[in-house]
């Protein structure tokens, strides 16, 4: 299975920042990638930069790129389902709801 660089290593570390940096500018988010998207989103909202997060998560759910992501967790789920996800998981404050 291919495998593309989105700053999972950056997320993973907690370096938001970094991940955003690598990624605001990159050929992956400027050709909608959902997974560059989703990552660009999650580090958006850990730092609590809501709007930009769902903006990123909502073009990820609208790309028109689809594909099986496989989670931090080891699971596998659609691209749109988790960028569904992520933005319904995301609370006024910036941070992700709690399960």
């Amino acid at each position: 299975m291919e495998q593309i660089e989105v700053a999972y290593d950056a997320l993973a570390e907690g370096r938001n920042q970094a991940a955003i940096e690598q990624m605001r500018n990159s050929d992956l988010v400027k050709a909608g990638d959902p997974a560059a998207l989703i990552n660009l989103g999650t580090a958006y909202a850990r730092l609590g930069m809501i709007e930009e997060a769902r903006e990123s998560f909502d073009a990820a759910a609208a790309s028109e790129d689809r594909y099986m992501l496989e989670l931090a967790d080891g699971s596998w789920v659609d691209s749109r389902r988790a960028a569904r996800t992520a933005r319904r998981n995301l609370t006024s404050e910036g941070a992700f709801a709690s399960r």
